[in-house]
Order: C-alpha cells, then sequence, then structure tokens
C-alpha cells in the first residue's frame, strides 16, 4: 500500500509537472474511455521510476478516472448544486477505502452521518465523520460547518473490529454493547472536562478540594494563565490527556476526535502561551501520528504544517539547538523521542508524496535517533531492582546516555526537587486554608473568604479590609447549614450586645436582620461604616429572610441534587484516572512501534534504490 501511494504521488507530480490532462484527448475519447496514448505516458515514466510498465499504466487510468469524477462532480456541482464528498472508510472494510457521496449542503451532519452509514453498510449511532480536521456536528448544517464541494470525510469507528467481527449474532451484540460504551465514555468525557474547566475559568477555586488540570514549565512549577484563557487551556489539556489515553490504548478512532478539540481549544489561546510550554508541539504530533496509525494520512491536507508548527514550538520552547532545556534541565535525552517522532512522520510524509530522497533524509535521522535512545532493559531491570519504576528507569537512562549510576543519581535528584517544590505548592495551600479558617471564624462564608483572598492576593488583612468595605460579599454563601442557621428575628439579647457596643438600637436591629443574627459581622460592619449600614444592603424583613436569589423551593429536589453530583464526581474521576501522575510521562516511550516502522519505510526506500540500480 505504502509503495502504491508512493507511486501515485510521483506520477501526479509528473502529470502536473508535463502539464497533461488525463481526462482530455488523446488520453480521454468523446465517451471518456480510455484513450491508445496512455500507453505511451505510461511506458514514458516507468523508464523514468524504472518500474514496471503495467504498474504505471494501472496507476495512472486510476488517476484518469478519478479525474474524470472530479469533473462530472463539478460540473454536476454548478449545474444543480449537488456536492461531491469523498468518504475515506475505516481500514478494516475490504470495499476500496476511498468513495465519492453525492449530497446537498443544507442537510444536517446527522443526515450525512446516516447517509453514509446507509450506503456503505455502517451502523450510523457508531460511527463518527471528521471533516476538515473537525468533528461533524451532528444538529448544524453542512454549510453551517464550512463543509464544501470535494471535501474529505473521514469515517471513524467507535468499536475496534477485527476481521472475524460479524461471524455470528453473539459477537455482533458484543460489538454493539461496546460502541455503545464508548460513546457513553465519551460523553462522560465530554462532561468531566466541562466541569474541570468550569472550575478552573471560576475566579476563585480551592485547590486543597477541587483538583484540576495544571500546566507547568520545564522545571515543573505551575504557570500563571490570564483568567480569559484558563478555560479554554484546560479544556485543551483535559482533551489532549484524553486523547494521550486512547492512543496509549491504541484505540486510535476514539483519540481522534480528541486529540481534534484539544487543537481547537488551543487555538483560543495566546500565541506566547503555547511558545512557553510543549504541550501544542506535542499535540500536532499526536494528532498526524493517529492519522497514520488509522491509515488516513492522505485525509490530513495539512500534515506538513502541522509537522513544521511542531518543529517551530519545540525550537520556540526548548531554543536552537535546545540549549535552552540543557540550560534548566542539564540535558536533553528525554525530549529527543519527540523529535524521533517528528522525523519519522516528516519521512513516512515526504515517501507519501513522493519525495523519496526528503524521505530517506527524515527516515535516517530518526533510525539515527532510535540508536541513540535504545536502551538496553538489563540495564531497566538493574534500576527496577533499587527501587524505581520502569517509566523512571527509561527517563532517567535516556538523560544520562544509558549511564545506570548517573541514572539512579539523576531519579534521585529529581525525586528530591519535585518533592520541594510539591512542599512549596502544599505549604502555599495550607497557608490559605487557614486563612480562609480565620475568615469563616469572622463569620463570612467559606466562598466570599475565598474571593476576598483571591482579590487580596492572599493577603489576610488586605482580604479583611475588602470584606468590610463590600459587606455585600456575605450574600456569597455555601448553602451550608452551619453557615445559615441563623434565626430570622434578633435576639433582645445580641441587640442589647450590640447597643453596648455604642451602636443604635434600631441600626443594631437592622444589621442583625441583614446578617441573621450574626452578632460579629454585624459588628464589624458597622463599625467599619461609622455606626450605619450602607445602603447597598437589603434592611426591609423580607429582603433579610434569605440571601438574594434564593427561594423556599431551592431546598427541593436534593435527591436529584445529589444524584447529579455524584455523576459529576463520577465523570471527573473518570477524567483524573486518565491524568498521569509522572510529569513526564508524554517522554517516555518504549519505542517499539516506532522501531518497526523506521524499518518498514526504509526498506521502501531501500527497494526503489536497488529498482533503480537493477534497471
Amino acid at each position: 500500500m505504502a509503495q502504491k501511494k508512493y507511486l501515485q504521488a510521483k506520477l501526479t507530480q509528473f502529470l502536473r509537472e508535463d502539464r497533461i490532462q488525463l481526462w482530455k484527448p488523446p488520453y480521454t475519447d468523446e465517451n471518456k474511455k480510455v484513450g491508445l496514448a496512455l500507453k505511451d505516458l505510461a511506458k514514458k515514466y516507468s523508464d523514468k521510476l524504472e518500474c514496471c510498465e503495467n504498474e504505471v499504466e494501472k496507476i495512472i487510468e486510476e488517476i484518469r478516472c478519478k479525474a474524470i469524477e472530479r469533473g462530472t462532480g463539478n460540473e454536476n456541482y454548478r449545474t444543480t448544486g449537488i456536492a461531491t464528498i469523498e468518504v475515506f472508510l475505516p481500514p478494516r472494510l475490504k470495499k476500496d477505502r476511498k468513495n465519492l457521496l453525492e449530497t446537498r449542503l443544507h442537510i444536517t451532519g446527522r443526515e450525512l452521518r446516516s447517509k453514509i452509514a446507509e450506503t456503505f453498510g455502517l451502523q450510523e449511532n457508531y460511527i463518527k465523520i471528521v471533516i476538515n480536521k473537525k468533528q461533524l456536528q451532528l444538529g448544524k448544517t453542512l454549510e453551517e460547518q464550512g463543509v464544501a464541494h470535494n471535501v474529505k470525510a473521514m469515517v471513524l469507528e467507535l468499536k475496534q473490529s477485527e476481521e472475524d467481527v460479524r461471524k455470528n449474532f453473539q459477537l455482533e451484540e458484543e460489538e454493539q454493547s461496546e460502541a455503545e460504551l464508548k460513546e457513553k465514555q465519551i460523553q462522560r468525557t465530554k462532561r468531566g472536562l466541562e466541569i474541570l474547566a468550569k472550575r478552573a475559568a471560576e475566579t476563585v477555586v480551592d485547590p486543597e478540594m477541587t483538583p484540576y488540570l495544571d500546566i507547568a514549565n520545564q522545571t515543573g512549577r505551575s504557570i500563571k494563565i490570564p483568567p480569559s484563557e484558563r478555560k479554554a487551556l484546560m479544556l485543551a489539556m483535559g482533551y489532549h490527556e484524553k486523547g494521550r489515553a486512547f492512543l496509549k490504548r491504541k484505540e486510535y478512532g476514539i483519540a481522534l476526535p480528541c486529540l481534534l478539540d484539544a487543537d481547537k481549544y488551543f487555538c483560543e489561546c495566546c500565541r506566547e502561551l503555547l511558545d512557553t510550554v510543549d504541550n501544542y508541539a506535542v499535540l500536532q504530533l499526536d494528532i498526524v501520528w493517529c492519522y497514520f496509525r488509522l491509515e488516513q494520512l492522505e485525509c490530513l491536507d495539512d500534515a506538513e504544517k502541522k509537522l513544521n508548527l511542531a518543529q517551530k514550538c519545540f525550537k520556540n520552547c526548548y531554543g536552537e539547538n535546545h540549549q535552552r532545556l540543557v540550560h534548566i534541565k542539564g540535558n536533553c535525552g528525554k525530549e529527543k523521542v519527540l523529535f524521533l517522532r517528528l522525523y519519522l512522520l516528516q519521512g513516512i510524509r515526504n515517501y507519501h508524496s513522493g519525495n523519496d530522497v526528503e524521505a530517506c533524509e527524515y527516515l535516517n535521522k530518526a533510525r539515527q535517533l532510535f540508536k541513540e535512545l535504545y536502551i538496553d532493559p538489563s540495564k531497566v531491570d538493574n534500576l527496577l531492582q533499587l527501587g524505581f519504576t520502569a517509566q523512571e528507569a527509561r527517563l532517567g537512562l535516556r538523560a544520562c546516555d544509558g549511564n545506570v549510576d548517573h541514572a539512579a543519581t539523576h531519579i534521585t535528584n529529581r525525586r528530591e526537587e519535585l518533592a520541594q517544590i510539591r512542599k512549596e505548592e502544599k505549604e502555599k495551600k495550607r497557608r490559605r486554608l487557614e486563612n480562609i479558617r480565620c475568615l469563616k471564624g469572622m463569620g463570612y462564608s467559606t466562598h466570599a473568604a475565598q474571593q476576598a483572598l483571591h482579590a487580596a492576593s492572599g493577603n489576610l488583612d488586605e482580604a479583611l479590609k475588602i470584606l468590610l468595605s463590600n459587606p455585600q460579599m456575605w450574600w456569597l454563601n455555601d448553602s451550608n447549614p452551619e453557615t445559615n442557621n441563623h434565626q430570622e428575628s434578633p435576639s433582645q439579647e445580641n441587640i442589647d450586645r450590640l447597643v453596648y457596643m455604642g451602636f443604635d438600637a434600631l441600626v443594631a436591629e437592622a444589621a442583625l436582620r441583614v446578617f441573621r443574627g450574626n452578632v460579629q459581622l454585624a459588628a464589624q460592619t458597622l463599625a467599619h461604616n461609622g455606626g450605619s449600614l450602607p445602603p447597598e444592603l437589603p434592611l426591609s424583613p423580607e429582603d433579610s429572610l434569605s440571601p438574594p436569589g434564593t427561594s423556599p423551593s431551592d431546598s427541593a429536589g436534593t435527591s436529584s441534587a445529589s444524584t447529579d453530583e455524584d455523576m459529576e464526581t463520577e465523570a471527573v474521576n473518570e477524567i483524573l484516572e486518565d491524568i498521569p501522575e509522572h510529569e513526564e510521562d508524554y517522554l517516555d516511550s518504549t519505542l517499539e512501534d516506532e522501531e518497526i516502522i523506521i524499518a518498514e519505510y526504509l526498506s521502501y526506500v531501500e527497494n526503489r534504490k536497488s529498482a533503480t540500480k537493477k534497471n
């Protein structure tokens, strides 16, 4: 298949250079049948390529037929408005992978999915369509989603089918059940990521109580992210991690939609941020790798652009010749696995484009890097016996050029560095929680304390000033019975306590109504405002009975709310399970797949060279 794609690319290149239009005479007659001149063309190009004339003739005829189909489709689109879509089917189907489908563009994505399923014998509810590197939205029309005439559509199956998947009814039932589980898993993924992103986008996040994705530089320290971009970045990182989890399990059809969603959200972040970390570059590699493993690389029109973008991002992030990376980490051995995959994909793309010289150059660079990064299994075993994990062993050995003793020291030092960073982060969280408890002890809700501390950059005194200057923040309530269970009518004892402090009795009673009997809050607010209540606070009994936005009915439906909360917790936990514990997990690879693919494509190149020499 790879050799055929190579010949197709070379022949297409020759035809373009010679300005040959196969759909016109003398290569196509008036009845659109093949002309005799095509044999002469095949002889010319087979001599040039030094390969079998019959094979070249067959491929040129395929190109001619495709050109006629495209021309017919273009004419049909101009006259009738019916567009042609080139459909790329899953690899398991034995029929022609590339097929043309005619449709109008005002139909919805759901209608197109149904049409594709019916036409090619697929199960509608268990396929997804990717067009223009985006997952087709079922509720919108094709026009609204930028789908045009002659566009490429890739079909992804949610089930992992083998050649014998339809042997009997029981297997088919199992297949459907698996697909349904995959679809539910995707929906839970989206829900979980939305929850995490919402938490991250809030002005206040309690890091002790609310787990969410974080982004760090090469040292492992967190990077401050502008609030306006935080949600998009969290969604991008979440979808990327989920996609990578599917990639590890070789579930490429499920991984690709996640990776494409990650790309969409990353594009909403500023360029400066993307140049600070290597996440975006790694994502570009993962997307191209996924297309390649799905055997649909030709469906990714901008594979070269994505690979060049990855290379540029690595340069911006790591520095020229990795000097910034070496300065920060002391080595760049672990990151070389990213460049190995980059060179490998560049080699594959060039081979499929007919650029055998460039393909050979990149593939040899990938092979050389593989030799540098190959790890002796016995060295990994030595480190395992010292109590390190296999992942730590691989990363450590690559960072230290395979030296076991240096790797052991490197891993130990890295563990200590990360432990120190975690200790510092834990201390920050401890001080923050202590400040929150202090403000809660004064009568403020957790949420109000969090927001004030956030605005005061963690300074307790400044946070208290903010709360006193903005008493309406007291209404930022937690819906916690402990904080809300104040009496509706102030007791005479509490009124007397405020009067004893020097406040007017009527004002004291009004303040206690506002703060639902909390003497401390009432006293602090009156003292801060010169013995009176600020006008923005509600003073009428009706206003003081419940916080704004609440009603007696808000307490109803506790069981339903509890169920929703459980479902949210389940969705979030499922996301967190796929987030690797090791911060350099994305740099860890056994390189087993890469070794096989490098050898495979180098053999294609060598076979081309051998055939050329023989001829």
